[in-house]
């Protein structure tokens, strides 16, 4: 289906209402841009006091104009707009821009008026940008309604909640020449047209080859990874987003509750939906036009061949640092590259050519296309100073690097792998650089986002790649033994016991062991008689007790009759202690897990995103290292097997000082079970499963915790 925003964001036809003038105005500067530009549709300005506006005949209202515009860009102050929706839409404007702020962003006041602005627009049939809006441009239509100079037409498309990081882009692109845009919108404050939305439009789009969003806050951050899912497997997306979400830490009252929320957690998402995210803002612009000029690669493994050696190694340096590796070259590249540079050169990745090229800087093309002949080799990385041999060197050599560039074009015709160039002279812009940006190949002054280039191109390669269970989870049916805990616990106004949340993973297939809850003294006979001299661990079950350590209510390698008496006297009493009103419900008993690997499992319900799946390093330390993983649930089982991967903590996984590597597919399985059991239970608020032991033979899962959400009613 395709996106309403077509309607009115390629407008043949434009209201500029409180077009103006006066220099000082938007209405006038929405006017200059139109004229400057050459935009060839229909301008309508609206003033009740003109009767021309820089040429052009004006109507005093509009709903006296003779037909209605495509689109109405609004340019008077915030208490005129819902009388001006009423009148677009009255005579069949269906999309409008508000340029006015004064509403959700400064008061009580200003969002009431935001909202009674939303209710016009909707009985009125008019779809709204803004309000609060920095404005909006279509190159390819001649539409510049911010009256930007020296902005070209081109295929990224921008959606920046700041005017001014729009601003930086263009002048950015302004000073390098080369890049173009193709639709620019502020989003403002989403009142109706929200970010899923433009990236619908922006995935439609024809002019648009990579949808660039600078981003401050989603509203409707589950729609926007929805489409995104789609989106960014037939065109790139690329996101910067800013600051860092709180929402989510609210009252948070468990390990996953604190973490999600966070800023990693925007990433995670973002990536597990195949976008591309930037950290820094000055990688927006080159991240976004590598991933236009060269869409995506089928690896990680890049060859490096340079001119110089430090540029080699900073080269290496960045490429390990981003998760990339440098290929090993087989046999038959290394051949081929002895026979044409000198012996002095190094032709371990990354080769240097030591000085082969000075005189003959054309056999950098050559040595190019051995290397993407290699099966080894996923991108081809050029570094020095090609283009600048004719000016360094000497001027005789300027026609050879012409050559070398032309047959730099040919390959890349003629490969699938990615030419990225890196050159020093690129601020210099010589013609042979010139003439690789005119055929489409990117050439960058900075390593580090040539680099980022490369990080991104194989990052989308590999979301494009997945298998095809991308998308597909697993699914379960709701168990009426399960739905009764949730009612039980809805009813008494409390969250899961321990047991009952253990009760809940066992029902739907998850392997724990054995346990009892000892409520009175015959309790501990039973105890005795089902654990023998096992080890124990002992826990005090109150709803009223959420951090059972915290309250002195955990007993650990408890062994025997006259020891688990005992051990659940001092819980008791450390427990009546820390809180004289507790409730408590008894003591559970367990066995104690044996050693292996600490990992947490957890679930939050984030107002932005949805539920939330958290993978870690688990016990004491979740919160001080966190080393984790998110995910938007459900999962599929590409999501859990990559949130595993993701943890900084590969070689504890592995097995570290001798230990044996930890079973990764039962993890696998049991994130998607949780996945499945939250996907089943809406009533689950929040969920905890640390630490759960990893062996290399399974997993223990050594204490549960689930809150449900009360406002659930039955």
């Amino acid at each position: 289906m395709a996106s309403l925003l077509h309607d009115f964001l390629a407008p043949d036809s434009i209201a500029i209402i409180g077009a103006s003038a006066d220099p000082t105005k938007r209405g006038f500067k929405a006017m200059t841009g139109l004229l400057k530009g050459g935009y060839a549709g229909t301008i309508y300005p609206i003033n009740p006091n003109a009767d021309e506006i820089m040429g052009i005949k004006a109507y005093g209202s509009v709903t006296a104009l003779p037909t209605a515009a495509d689109m109405a860009l609004i340019c008077t102050p915030a208490h005129t707009v819902p009388f001006l929706l009423e009148q677009c839409g009255e005579i069949g404007i269906k999309g409008a821009i508000i340029l006015a702020s004064g509403f959700g962003e400064v008061d009580k006041a200003g969002a009431k008026l935001e909202q009674e602005v939303l209710s016009v627009a909707q009985q009125a049939g008019v779809r709204l940008v803004g309000p609060n809006t920095s404005g909006f441009f279509n190159l390819h239509k001649q539409v510049n309604l911010l009256a930007l100079d020296n902005v070209q037409a081109g295929d990224i498309g921008i959606i920046s909640q700041s005017g001014n990081i729009l601003l930086a882009l263009a002048l950015e692109a302004e000073s390098n020449g080369h890049i173009g845009f193709s639709v620019y919108v502020g989003p403002g404050n989403q009142a109706d047209v929200g970010f899923a939305d433009y990236l619908e439009y922006l995935g439609e789009e024809t002019n648009t080859r990579v949808a660039t969003f600078y981003v401050e806050g989603f509203k409707d951050g589950r729609r926007f990874l929805e489409v995104a899912r789609e989106t960014s497997r037939h065109k790139p997306v690329v996101v910067y987003k800013s600051g860092s979400t709180e929402a989510g830490q609210k009252a948070a009252s468990s390990h996953t509750g604190s973490l999600a929320g966070s800023y990693q957690m925007t990433v995670d998402l973002l990536r597990q939906v195949g976008v591309n995210v930037v950290e820094n803002s000055d990688e927006i612009l080159p991240v976004a036009e590598g991933l236009s000029l060269l869409q995506q690669a089928n690896g990680k493994k890049i060859a490096v061949l340079a001119d110089g050696g430090g540029q080699a190694t900073i080269a290496s340096d960045r490429i390990a640092e981003a998760g990339m590796e440098l290929a090993d070259l087989n046999d038959t590249t290394r051949h081929a590259l002895r026979n044409v540079l000198f012996p002095q050169a190094s032709l371990t990745n990354p080769i240097d050519v030591a000085g082969s090229t000075d005189a003959n800087p054309g056999l950098l093309a050559e040595c190019m296309a051995i290397l993407s002949n290699d099966d080894n080799v996923d991108i081809v990385f050029l570094v020095g100073m090609f283009g600048g041999y004719g000016i360094r060197f000497a001027e005789e050599l300027r026609q050879d690097e012409l050559s070398c560039a032309n047959a730099i074009i040919s390959l890349a015709g003629m490969t699938d792998k990615p030419l990225v160039i890196y050159s020093l002279y690129a601020h210099v812009n010589p013609e042979p650089l010139k003439q690789l940006r005119k055929a489409g190949l990117p050439v960058y002054d900075s390593i580090e986002h040539a680099v980022k280039i490369m990080e991104a191109l194989s990052e989308r390669g590999a979301y494009i790649q997945q298998s095809p269970d991308i998308g597909q989870t697993t699914a379960v049916p709701v168990m009426p033994e399960c739905q009764q805990l949730f009612t039980q616990a809805c009813l008494h106004n409390r969250d899961l016991f321990e047991f009952e949340a253990k009760s809940l993973l066992r029902y739907y297939g998850v392997d724990l062991p054995r346990e009892l809850v000892i409520r009175q003294d015959n309790d501990i006979t039973t105890a005795v008689d089902s654990f023998g001299e096992t080890p124990l661990a002992l826990k005090v079950v109150s709803k009223d007790i959420l951090h059972k350590s915290d309250a002195g209510g955990v007993r650990l390698n408890v062994c025997g009759d006259k020891a688990i008496r005992q051990a659940r006297l001092d819980i008791l009493d450390s427990c009546r202690r820390y809180s004289a009103d507790a409730a408590i419900e008894g003591v559970l008993v367990t066995p104690m897990a044996r050693k292996g690997v600490e990992v947490i499992i957890g679930m939050s319900r984030d107002p932005i995103f949805g539920p939330v799946l958290m993978f870690g390093l688990g016990g004491i330390f979740v919160e001080i290292l966190k080393d984790v993983a998110f995910r938007a649930i459900p999962l599929s089982h590409s999501d859990a097997r990559s949130m595993i991967d993701q943890l900084k903590a590969q070689k504890i996984m592995a097995g570290a000082r001798g230990e044996a590597a930890v079973d990764k597919e039962a993890l696998v399985k049991l994130l998607l079970t949780v996945s499945a059991i939250v996907v089943a239970h809406p009533e689950i608020s929040e969920l905890d499963l640390n630490p759960v032991i990893a062996y290399d033979d399974g997993y223990s899962v050594v204490d549960a915790r689930i809150i449900v959400d009360n406002t659930i009613k039955y």
